[in-house]
């Protein structure tokens, strides 16, 4: 894989195609202390009361981004120099819900009185550190979190989004974030609960096997027919709601997909929600790459759906995880 030139396509044929049923059966690799074992050490990272609320470039126009983060209702938009503010979304004078009020000049206006608010402490409204770090926008809630504080959300390493193609993905479930990050630790379920997207799925490293609390995987794209592109990931968690895949060999390597999980508070029934906000920073060296980046705003729309593919299964995976957790018959609970 490593060794593929510029020049020549990224595909390759598989020659000696299994059928689904076929495949080596991976559950007897898929250890569930291994599982769990790298789930705690991802838990117990500092976030820095840190979460994702979206894609940056959802944050801008005359129109706020509204997000509710375990229960506290907050709102996000650009002062006039383009810097990311957020704060509660609950108005002080009498409760309107901020994300619904326009932004006028940088200054978000209360739709229900005029109440002006411009990032600035107000009227006992106070202001939340917010970062935008190019592809999404993150808001630091102490109250929320209870960790001490870090002035910065922890990043995961990624190519430069202006020379990248980047995608965001949103989907909310019935769960909590640690079944999200659970399903991404769980590489050995790719080939057989997404065969529309990985054939030839090999876990080549493990915790137990390499240092770095990484999975490493060996894993084919599929394109049409038998046409694939293989590639090698590498999932790590840095922090307690994050999980990072890095393609180190093959096409688009140092291309990342950052799943994050938000929680959001309770349903109607008092179920947990939480929402995954993934974003792909594609990369590639290839010549030909500069066109699929002015081709973007086309893209994004078919790489978001393609996730979503992946997340209407995944996402029954976490919520299934959460309903055997929570009546007490997930297996070795």
């Amino acid at each position: 894989m490593a060794g593929r030139g510029r020049g020549r396509l990224p595909l390759s044929l598989r020659r000696n195609a299994v059928a689904w049923e076929r495949q080596r059966p991976t559950w007897r690799d898929a250890k569930p202390a291994l599982i769990a074992g790298a789930l705690k050490r991802a838990q117990a990272r500092p976030s820095g009361n840190w979460y994702v609320v979206g894609a940056s470039r959802d944050v801008g126009g005359d129109r706020p981004l509204g997000r509710t983060v375990a229960g506290q209702e907050v709102v996000v938009w650009r002062d006039t120099g383009g810097r990311v503010v957020a704060g509660p979304g609950v108005c002080p004078h009498l409760g309107a819900p901020l994300r619904d009020s326009p932004v006028r000049c940088g200054t978000l206006v209360c739709h229900w009185h005029g109440l002006s608010l411009n990032g600035g402490p107000f009227a006992g409204w106070e202001p939340f550190p917010a970062y935008d770090d190019g592809v999404l926008v993150w808001v630091r809630l102490d109250a929320v979190g209870g960790e001490e504080p870090l002035d910065a959300p922890v990043v995961p390493r990624r190519p430069v989004p202006a020379r990248a193609l980047t995608a965001v993905y949103a989907g909310v479930g019935v769960c909590e974030p640690e079944d999200v990050v659970a399903n991404r630790l769980d590489p050995w379920h790719g080939a057989w609960f997404h065969p529309y997207s990985f054939v030839d799925l090999t876990v080549v490293d493990t915790p137990e096997q390499a240092e770095g609390d990484a999975f490493a995987v060996d894993v084919s794209f599929k394109v049409a027919g038998r046409l694939v592109v293989p590639v090698r990931a590498v999932f790590t968690a840095p922090e307690p709601r994050t999980v990072v895949m890095h393609i180190t060999e093959g096409e688009g390597a140092g291309s990342v997909v950052e799943t994050h999980a938000t929680p959001l508070g309770p349903d109607a029934s008092g179920r947990p929600r939480t929402a995954v906000i993934e974003a792909v920073v594609a990369a590639s060296d290839r010549r030909g790459f500069a066109l699929a980046r002015a081709a973007a705003p086309v893209l994004r729309p078919l790489v978001r759906a393609a996730s979503g593919r992946l997340w209407r299964d995944d996402l029954a995976y976490a919520e299934r995880r959460w309903e055997l957790r929570s009546t007490g018959r997930f297996p070795g609970a």
